[in-house]
């Protein structure tokens, strides 16, 4: 369920709407409860449609202002590529990776 559907609705029709879906909220847990659920998926659903229609209801009830669809969502832009990243080479680096004589510190003898 969308919010723009959910945003079209009145109140009345919100809590109704959750009632319903509590409702097959409930099967569905008998249904996995006794091993006969098919669509797993369907438990999630119906939980995000539930926490949507209550959060539109609560901003409707508050009063606060229905948000603006922006032009950009309702028209989908072709995005540019996105710019590679650079990364080190493959090749380890030979000098760095074994100690040199030159490099190495004196062991001072006491």
């Amino acid at each position: 369920m969308k919010a723009a559907d959910v945003r079209a609705m009145t109140l009345d029709q919100i809590d109704d709407e959750v009632l319903k879906l509590k409702k097959e909220q409930f099967n569905l847990r008998f249904q996995r409860a006794t091993g006969q659920l098919e669509n797993t998926a369907r438990v999630r659903v119906i939980r995000r449609d539930v926490a949507r229609l209550k959060t539109i209801a609560a901003q409707k009830r508050a009063g606060a202002p229905e948000p603006e669809v922006k032009a950009e969502a309702a028209a989908p832009v072709e995005a540019a590529p996105a710019p590679k990243k650079k990364t080190r080479s493959a090749k380890p680096k030979a000098a760095a990776k074994r100690k040199t004589a030159s490099r190495a510190k004196p062991k001072s003898k006491k």
